[in-house]
């Protein structure tokens, strides 16, 4: 596709007009110019696309999901973290089967992809099928097998041992790199020390990445350092070496200041979540301390039992906006650091090193945003408007990969009304099960 005399935000995130891109079959950004193309390059392209009030900028990356709990959307309300897990999600996710798994997870990506998301990290079950839905759907996803460890022994003797062995063998890098494994620690509370440790030693040894939750309510936080002398579970994971290999923490909301010092050392990246935080009643982590202390921060929507919807763009005003009404500081947490922390950072959380930027060489992770409503008017800053004014609605073509998994209203690789059709029923169903 050549985007032709489009407006974008170049690879610094600053607005640049008419500039005409071109991205190849093999899904990267092959042009970026002040004008097009020469010769028979623009040709070579495919087709144009004009960008007469549009607005192209990186796409977005979620840092921290679990597509299938599509299936739980608006079923476990009102209800605290520990309350919320033990009566409501974990009964429910225990009827969940293979082919549930799948139809929500392509429901998730068809809704991730409406709102400009292009990749996700998924924490969850059922990898088989996970893999399938993502591959299907033209999206890309880390994913990991979960599983919760609260009996003492060799992470060997656990059946997720060998399922993760045998994904790592059958998925890490498949479909052209889209699909990537990591391995996962579910969080403190739900493992045992000796697992842990093993689970730790396994993903360095294999170079592969950690996933897990940590700090995500104060009860947590506490009981964790009653249990470990004292130690916050980001300082309990790091005693065991599970920091060793790269790490996204989802949530780290009651972390401490040396907390933050170890996240920032070790090139943790935390994975905010602010949207599924504040309706579980658990708070919302110390964003503009750890940007300080040069933590990296990436954005994630969480699953949508604490959340309700995949759009990023929702998300990511309330990473800008909340913490200068808490902290009374209406300089924290700039546009650009909450832009960065949805796009770039979270790439770089995956491990994805060529994606997040619109810059010749990368990967063609592009959105385009309809900036021709009332609510773009003026354009001022566009970036100010992007994170303030947007909506996720404004999301008018979502390209991943060089793949249009979205385009006005249409999904070119999933059956959308199919889809919502299957989670509906299956979703009916595990309800009368529970």
């Amino acid at each position: 596709m050549l985007f032709a005399d489009i407006n974008l935000l170049d690879e610094n995130l600053d607005y640049q007009t008419h500039r005409w891109v071109g991205t190849t079959e093999d899904g990267l950004i092959a042009y970026v110019g002040d004008h097009a193309p020469e010769g028979g390059l623009a040709a070579a392209f495919g087709e144009t696309y004009y960008g007469a009030g549009k607005l192209l900028v990186p796409a977005f990356y979620n840092a921290h999901a679990h597509a299938p709990m599509t299936l739980l959307r608006g079923y476990a309300e009102n209800l605290p973290l520990q309350a919320w897990l033990n009566d409501m999600v974990w009964p429910f996710e225990a009827k969940m089967t293979g082919e549930d798994n799948y139809w929500a997870t392509l429901l998730a990506c068809a809704e991730m992809a409406r709102y400009g998301v292009v990749s996700f990290s998924d924490m969850y079950y059922h990898t088989d099928e996970r893999v399938r839905a993502v591959v299907e759907s033209g999206l890309k996803a880390n994913i990991c097998e979960s599983e919760l460890y609260f009996e003492p022994k060799p992470f060997s003797e656990y059946a997720c041992a060998a399922k993760c062995e045998e994904y790592v063998k059958k998925y890490h890098g498949a479909a052209n790199g889209r699909i990537l494994i990591d391995y996962n620690i579910h969080a403190e509370y739900t493992s045992n020390p000796q697992t842990c440790a093993d689970i730790a030693a396994v993903t360095k040894e294999k170079g592969l990445r950690m996933h897990l939750h940590a700090s995500e309510t104060k009860s947590e936080h506490e009981e964790c350092k009653q249990r470990h002398n004292g130690m916050t579970p980001i300082q309990y994971f790091e005693s065991i070496g599970v920091l060793d290999s790269p790490t996204t923490a989802a949530h780290c909301v009651w972390c401490e200041p040396a907390d933050w010092d170890i996240l920032a050392e070790r090139g943790v990246f935390v994975a905010a979540n602010p949207a599924s935080n504040m309706k579980l009643g658990s708070g919302y982590a110390p964003i503009p301390a750890m940007l300080e202390r040069g933590v990296n921060v990436c954005l994630g929507t969480d699953g949508m039992a604490s959340n309700n919807n995949h759009d990023m763009m929702q998300d990511l005003y309330l990473l800008a906006l909340l913490y200068k009404g808490s902290t009374n500081d209406p300089s924290v947490v700039t546009p650009k650091q909450a832009f960065s922390a949805a796009t770039r950072m979270g790439a770089l959380s995956q491990g994805r090193e060529d994606c997040g930027m619109v810059k010749e060489g990368m990967r063609a992770d592009l959105a385009v945003l309809d900036v021709s409503g009332p609510s773009w008017a003026p354009m001022t800053d566009p970036l100010v408007n992007l994170v303030y004014a947007g909506h996720g609605s404004d999301v008018c073509l979502t390209m991943s990969d060089g793949t249009v998994v979205y385009r006005d209203g249409t999904f070119p690789t999933v059956d959308v009304e199919r889809a919502k059709a299957e989670v509906a029923t299956r979703t009916k169903r595990i309800i009368a099960e529970v």
